[in-house]
């Protein structure tokens, strides 16, 4: 249900698209422009975590800095009411990366658009101090016309003075070993997690994995990343030394956005015959 305040103003509201834990995200159509956009409508009353609140006001802040980019999904809108606060964003496709990850004929220059796409975007977030915290294929749109974009900016954050964040925040499969110890992180867990958003692409599956969220934060912990012969013999030696330069233990040696944008593989498409 659309508030008042959106109603009296410019958009309709149309079906439901979507739901997460504090909302649901519907289509509206607005008659001036004859375009389709997402209304994210989140419930204040269940945000009852102070995190969670201080996430709600910094989101829209987040992404209204960030737009417009080609690999960030939008905000054009936003509409507070007592009980909900609605953001009016691109509306992407239903199908999100983790869809298409699920197909088996995902090929390794498809990979490499993807990915190319998604450390653009990610490139973009940190040259202004920015560190989304919650990188999977779940929060990676498409477009009408198949450009990927991040999105769920719910995570996001500001770098502090230091140019270093904390709380564990983020998704068992995807956080960087950092996030788990407790430690104060930078803009790099972004990048662990984009590797392994890679590795899902190119394996089908996680490289660090367990019954439970704490079996999976031991297997983070312990970082031992492998290549399965039987899953990883027909993948590239390019890819895989990119592979082990994002998902790095140590921070310091631990590539960049702009490093894995220069990475032979990004820049060569994924195209190459090289084998391990």
């Amino acid at each position: 249900m659309l508030s008042e305040s959106l109603k009296k103003n410019k958009y309709q509201a149309c079906e439901e698209i979507g739901r997460g834990r504090f909302g649901v995200i519907s289509r509206v159509f607005c008659p001036m422009t004859q375009s389709s956009f997402a209304c994210k409508t989140i419930d204040k009353r269940l945000l009852s975590d102070p995190t969670d609140r201080e996430c709600l006001e910094n989101e829209p802040k987040i992404m209204t800095l960030l737009s417009p980019h080609s690999n960030i999904v939008q905000i054009y809108d936003m509409f507070e009411t007592e009980d909900t606060v609605q953001l009016i964003l691109d509306l992407c496709q239903p199908l999100t990366l983790y869809d298409l990850i699920l197909q088996p004929d995902l090929s390794e220059p498809k990979a490499a658009s993807y990915m190319q796409q998604l450390v653009l975007g990610l490139a973009h977030c940190h040259r202004f101090g920015i560190v989304h915290r919650d990188i999977k294929p779940d929060n990676i749109f498409f477009d009408s016309r198949g450009n990927l974009k991040i999105g769920d900016f719910g995570s996001a954050t500001w770098l502090g003075e230091l140019g270093t964040v904390d709380g564990l925040v983020g998704t068992p499969y995807y956080v960087a070993p950092e996030v788990v110890m407790g430690r104060p992180y930078n803009e790099k867990v972004d990048i662990w997690s984009a590797g392994v958003v890679l590795y899902v692409m190119l394996a089908g599956a996680p490289p660090f994995f367990g019954e439970t969220a704490e079996e999976i934060f031991e297997a983070v912990l312990r970082g031992n990343l492998r290549f399965p012969s039987r899953i990883f013999r027909s993948v590239s030696a390019d890819a895989k030394d990119l592979l082990r330069k994002m998902i790095c233990r140590d921070v310091s040696r631990r590539f960049s956005a702009e490093q894995v944008l220069r990475h032979p593989w990004i820049l060569n498409g994924g195209q190459t015959i090289s084998m391990d």
